[in-house]
């Protein structure tokens, strides 16, 4: 138990809404105050109403943005549970949290793949080149950055490229920007209930021979992997890339990341 001295500290969290809320539950029930970083109100909406509980929506532009906002909200740890893949924000944190001295904890999700043949790890988006592409459909399940870019790498290779994206305003947008046939994107959320009964509809439907997505550890490539495990698809997985990360520890179990918060804010 913690004494009174030792309630209330703040905690800054970033992440989605897949490992953020979790940790921001078993902060709160401890006494600590928390501030959630999320992208999209919607996001923020995964978290529990709590009087300690700040969530702040929007994107963190630059290192000195995040050293302000530390000084501000007097925050004693720093959590960094953001996508694997988002690195810029990422290097910002950990800049900013070297240059002022503030603990800085890395939670990062195990990714455990399946080793079947018809799972393959590839090095980056465009590294698809052992099998034939010409006249394939390929489900691009990359989200949205690198959609348009990654699309028209594969068209040029006489694939026939297909998408899912999130149901939001980014998202749709830098879809129907690409070059991708509207009648060629979905719009959904990744399914929760470890079934990926939508994926597997939409699979089926466009009689899908490849899917590209990203190793984030999150229960969208676990559905992925359900989804062709034993089929005669083929997913390939970029790896995540790794950061260089001389300031923080690293966690990968909600209870060690939150015993180590309680052992030093002692």
């Amino acid at each position: 138990m913690q004494n009174q001295e030792n309630c209330y500290k703040n905690v800054w969290i970033l992440s989605g809404t897949s490992d953020g809320p979790e940790i921001a539950n078993r902060l709160l029930e401890l006494n600590f105050s928390v501030f959630a970083s999320v992208l999209t109100y919607k996001a923020g909406q995964a978290y529990i109403e709590n009087p300690r509980l700040h969530i702040i929506t929007g994107k963190l532009n630059n290192k000195d943005q995040i050293i302000n906002f530390i000084k501000k909200n007097k925050i004693k740890f720093v959590v960094d549970a953001t996508h694997p893949f988002a690195v810029i924000i990422s290097k910002n944190l950990n800049n900013a949290c070297k240059e002022i001295n503030t603990p800085f904890l890395l939670f990062e999700r195990k990714s455990l793949i399946k080793r079947t043949n018809n799972f393959f790890h590839i090095d980056n988006l465009k590294d698809i080149n052992n099998v034939d592409l010409e006249n394939k459909n390929i489900l691009l399940a990359i989200g949205s950055r690198f959609l348009s870019d990654t699309a028209k790498y594969y068209m040029n290779c006489k694939a026939n490229v297909f998408t899912r994206v999130l149901p939001t305003y980014e998202s749709i947008t830098k879809a129907f920007g690409s070059c991708i046939k509207n009648s060629n994107i979905a719009i959904l959320e990744p399914s929760k209930n470890n079934e990926g009964i939508l994926e597997k509809k939409l699979c089926d439907f466009w009689e899908i021979d490849y899917v590209l997505c990203r190793e984030s550890g999150s229960y969208s490539q676990k559905n992925w992997e359900r989804i062709i495990s034993g089929s005669k698809m083929k997913l390939f997985l970029v790896k995540r890339p790794k950061i260089k990360n001389d300031y923080s520890y690293s966690f990968y179990q909600y209870k060690d990341l939150i015993n180590h918060i309680i052992k030093s804010n002692y």
